[in-house]
Order: C-alpha cells, then sequence, then structure tokens
C-alpha cells in the first residue's frame, strides 16, 4: 500500500493505493469523507481516496507518505467514522533496504543486463540490473517492491526481457541523494552496512 498527500496540487485528499495493477474498468463507492474505487468485474478495492483529510490527521509531509502504526491507526479511525468496513493490510517495514549481492550472471536475452541474486536479509530476491558496475560480493541498496522512488515512480514485479525481477537496485541519483554523480551505475556501500536494515534510518 502506498500513501500520497500533495496539499497544494491535489487538495486536501489522502490518495492511498492499493495495488500497482492497471485495471481497465472501475467503480466508485463513496460514504461520507471516503471514496472507493473498485475493480468493476471483481468489487475489488483498488483505492480508497479520504477527502478533507487535515480533520483526521495533521500531514506534514508532502508526496509520498512515510507509513507508521500510529498513522495506519488514524487511517483505520477515518475510514470507520465514515462507516467504511474495509480492513487496511498495511507492510510497515523498510522499502529501501541493504542487500548483499550474492551471486550474478548474464541476462540470456541482452547483453547489457545481469540477473542478481540479492540477500536483502531473511530472503534472497531476484533483482535484473543493467548497471555497469554491479558485481557480486557488493552491498547494494535494494528497493524492494512497493517502494516508491523519489521520481514518484513505482516498484513492481516485472519481467526484464524475459527474465523475473523483483525490486531494483539503486544509483544514488534516483535515491536523490546530495551530490550524486552524474556517472552511471549502482550506489556501492561499505562493509560496514548491515543487510536487511534500512537505507533511510
Amino acid at each position: 500500500m502506498n500513501v500520497f498527500y500533495n496539499l497544494n496540487g491535489v487538495g486536501d485528499v489522502l490518495l492511498l493505493q492499493l495495488t500497482s495493477e492497471k485495471i481497465e474498468k472501475v467503480v466508485t463507492e463513496s460514504k461520507g469523507d471516503v471514496t472507493l474505487i473498485k475493480n468493476a468485474n471483481t468489487n475489488e478495492v483498488l483505492a480508497i481516496n479520504i477527502f478533507e483529510f487535515s480533520k483526521y490527521a495533521d500531514i506534514q509531509e508532502n508526496g509520498n507518505i512515510t507509513l507508521t502504526e500510529e498513522f495506519v491507526a488514524k487511517l483505520e479511525q477515518a475510514l470507520e467514522s465514515n462507516e467504511v468496513d474495509y480492513k487496511l493490510n498495511v507492510d510497515l517495514s523498510p522499502k529501501f533496504v541493504v542487500g548483499y549481492v550474492e551471486s550474478l550472471e548474464q541476462h540470456p536475452n541482452a547483453d547489457k543486463l545481469k540477473v542478481c541474486q540479492v540477500n536483502i536479509g531473511g530472503s534472497t530476491l531476484q533483482i535484473v540490473c543493467g548497471a555497469p558496475n554491479v558485481d557480486a560480493g557488493q552491498k547494494v541498496v535494494v528497493a524492494k517492491v512497493g517502494a516508491v522512488m523519489p521520481s514518484g515512480m513505482v516498484i513492481k514485479d516485472a519481467e526484464l526481457r524475459g527474465v523475473a525481477s523483483s525490486g531494483m537496485l539503486c544509483s544514488a541519483r534516483e535515491l536523490d541523494l546530495p551530490n550524486a554523480p552524474e556517472v552511471k551505475g549502482i550506489l556501492i556501500l561499505d562493509e560496514q552496512s548491515e543487510i536487511g536494515s534500512s537505507f533511510f534510518q
């Protein structure tokens, strides 16, 4: 689940994106300040808009909102007060973590792509990467599925030239870090970085 708020650009409405899939036909259902956007065929809730959200919580952030247990409780309270019977399924684990490239091999269908096996602590992700400097034995920044990049792009499970990829290895520029180098390539972390820990503390 991704949550967005932009008072000046959109107005006093909180946007909850529950799926990254594109659905052709949707229907809406409104109750009080809440509008549910549903798949017209399955009735599955795809997104929720909460209008006049400043009544329910004070938001200082702009853009993608960092989720906490306290903020999720306010979301659930807003739904409940508008008699919306929907249980939020929220993953509060960090979306940008330190990963370790355990191995990589050449992509079978693309010269400039590598298929990497990346340990993120507790699990290993297969990530297709086109960075020229990626190599086995590196500690890197992994944007997990569901992460929202500073550019606004949402990371999704993908298939690149026929090979599954779950996540992205990030460059300093993609992370919008100050003084990021212009050269292409992922950000390589020092040895002291703890695998699986959140990159943004």
